[in-house]
């Protein structure tokens, strides 16, 4: 919490800091707590108004006894504001003549913006007056609702109806008084469950914030403004500079896992919100990225990369940023990590997750970008369940309308952070979020994760229709049936899926992109036109052909393997759409068949639907199938 006193002489704003934790029995582990907080500030605003007014001597020495705690603290509000006697236009000449920059000590702005970024709610307590803390809580990003202050009564002239004089102070307030702090704190602490509050300040009045019971757990004296022995004598710390406690919060470590050309334009958008200059402070500076034993023009890629700072196999030409540090080696490039992103080929997760068992901390905040899912024994599985059930962490997932060279060029793009645990989303929509890459937060993972896998599909039948020449209408009627599909399957898969997924930038948005442009379109638009015009060939050659980087494209794989799920659920007839794009790229059906994927069932070959039925083989040497790639591929 951050209170605000009065300070004489002193034209500083101080900051008494409370903030609410979970554990901690020191101040620097409770710093480091990964735990919710609320923070109070305080502000020097009666003493800067004392002076403002040509009465600051007067007002001194009681300023001094209250905050040694020799006089009682209602007497010596209510002398100096008889003293002071302003108006309301004093009132607003010093709200002009100090703005909330100029009362602020060096160092709270950054710290208060740091905590904040770490979920710490603030709270400003002051022992001054709530008309002159409001500006400096909008300048500190403080709701109004948070301040807990004096408040001005007013004398108010019959003729004008305004207030004309300033004849006391309202003393309901429980900062009016001795002991008004800790009683404001257990105010809160009575409408919210918070674990562990720490009061920050300079005076015997923020002091009585832990020796009253129900106040604050924990005290940090603050003296760079004035020192008191008393106060340093009785705090469990004690600092002169506010950047001592920013440099003492958590930074987390983070490391992608990955190295393509979605890895690697994710990677800018990380690089810079890990530098200083991103203002939270939440990162550490240094990203680490496993790059594998992967060769490229003048050596290693991990050797190219660190002297460049480009990747040249996936995204030349991009500057990646000089914070990151290509690694080869997996468990080197993951050690002490706080922050894993995974986007490396999913028929690589696999071995990758074997190699990182036991090797990762239990509180690690894990994120997928990879798009698909894969087939074990017991049915499918997400990649977030694959990362979650080897490691034991929490894995959320990023998924949304972005097409990579698009975001690499800094266009206007967006995604989710489908999360189970609200606090490593909002660590992971600041590690990606940028003014031209929206972050939106979606409490649905299986939903995120399966519009990743099965929107691709669906922009396959949209690149046969354009295949085919046909116009806007026809391509919107498949693509409202292939977001049905998409929809009620992952529906029956996963029941808990949220409808409103959907409509969110890893539903309809992605589809949209992807049925407009990208690779899946592409390829599928330039097979139809080959097969049209009767030439002999396949969708993998066309992919080859179409392709720059010829590795496999995720919704081909998965196509395949949703019509095996399919026939083994003998849901064929409950999902048409993809049964027929599936049998179009396969050379079943010509792509005219598009349109009539309502009917054209009974022509699939039966071959298609009894290979697909045959049930799964139990036993250990049965290895899952990986039914999709990353979207590098």
């Amino acid at each position: 919490m951050l209170t605000s006193h009065t300070c004489g002489t002193h034209t500083a704003v101080h900051a008494k800091l409370g903030f609410l934790h979970a554990t901690g029995c020191t101040m620097e582990k409770t710093m480091h707590a990964d735990v919710r907080c609320a923070l109070e500030t305080r502000a020097c605003d009666l003493g800067l108004l004392t002076e403002f007014m040509g009465v600051g001597k007067e007002c001194e020495d009681l300023t001094t006894q209250a905050m040694d705690g020799t006089i009682d603290l209602s007497k010596s509000l209510e002398d100096r504001l008889n003293i002071i006697n302003c108006k309301p236009s004093d009132v607003k000449a010093f709200l002009k003549a100090y703005p909330p920059e100029a009362r602020l000590e060096k160092g709270i702005a950054p710290f208060i913006k740091a905590l904040q970024a770490r979920g710490t709610k603030v709270y400003l307590i002051s022992g001054g007056f709530r008309e002159l803390m409001l500006p400096i809580s909008r300048y500190l990003g403080v709701p109004p609702e948070n301040i807990f202050a004096n408040r001005m009564l007013w004398q108010w002239d019959d003729e004008t109806q305004s207030p004309s004089k300033l004849v006391g102070f309202d003393t309901s307030e429980p900062t009016s008084r001795n002991q008004g702090k800790p009683e404001a704190i257990a105010t809160i602490r009575n409408k919210f469950p918070y674990n562990t509050v720490v009061m920050i300040g300079d005076g015997a009045t923020d002091l009585e914030a832990v020796q009253v019971t129900g106040g604050a757990d924990l005290f940090i004296g603050y003296g760079g403004v004035v020192e008191r022995p008393a106060v340093k004598a009785e705090a469990d710390w004690f600092v002169t500079d506010y950047s001592v406690l920013e440099a003492s919060l958590k930074r987390y470590k983070v490391a992608m896992i990955g190295y393509g050309a979605w890895a690697s334009t994710a990677m800018t958008m990380v690089a810079k919100n890990a530098l200083p200059e991103s203002g939270h402070s939440l990162f550490e500076e240094t990203v680490q990225m496993w790059v594998g034993d992967e060769d490229a023009e003048g050596g290693k890629l991990a050797d190219v990369i660190n002297q460049t700072h480009q990747n040249p196999n996936y995204l030349p030409g991009v500057d990646l940023g000089s914070n990151v540090v290509a690694n080869a080696d997996l468990l080197s490039a993951v050690d002490d990590a706080d922050v894993l992103i995974f986007c490396a080929p999913l028929q690589q997760l696999r071995g990758i997750c074997t190699k990182l068992v036991g090797k990762v901390k239990a509180n690690t905040v894990a994120v997928s970008m990879i798009e698909g899912m894969r087939i074990p024994p017991e049915g499918p599985q997400l990649i977030s369940e694959t990362v979650s059930r080897f490691l034991n962490v929490d894995c959320s997932v990023l998924m949304g309308a972005h097409i990579t060279t698009g975001i690499a060029e800094q266009e206007l793009s967006e995604a989710v952070v489908a999360y189970n645990d609200r606090q490593h989303a909002a660590v992971l929509q600041k590690l990606f979020q940028r003014d031209y890459f929206h972050v939106e937060l979606v409490p649905d993972v299986a939903g995120a994760e399966l519009c990743g896998t099965l929107k691709n599909i669906v922009a396959l039948a949209a690149g046969v229709v354009d295949g085919l020449g046909f116009g806007a209408n026809t391509k919107s009627a498949i693509v409202r049936q292939g977001m049905d599909e998409m929809r009620r399957l992952s529906q029956e898969l996963y029941p808990a899926v949220r409808d409103d997924t959907f409509l969110s930038s890893c539903g309809i948005a992605d589809v949209m992109a992807s049925c407009l442009a990208g690779p899946h379109r592409d390829v599928a638009m330039e097979y139809t036109k080959a097969v049209m015009a009767g030439q002999s060939t396949s969708i993998d050659a066309v992919r080859q052909a179409v392709l720059e980087d010829a590795g496999n494209l995720a919704g081909i794989v998965t196509a395949k393997e949703v019509v095996d799920i399919l026939a083994k659920k003998g849901w064929e007839e409950k999902f048409p759409l993809f049964m027929t794009v599936q049998a179009i790229i396969t050379g079943e059906l010509q792509p005219s068949a598009v349109t009539r994927y309502a009917k054209v069932l009974q022509a699939l070959p039966a071959a298609m639907h009894r290979d697909a039925a045959k049930p799964l083989k139990k036993g250990p040497t049965l290895a899952p199938y990986d039914i999709t790639m990353t979207s590098d591929q």
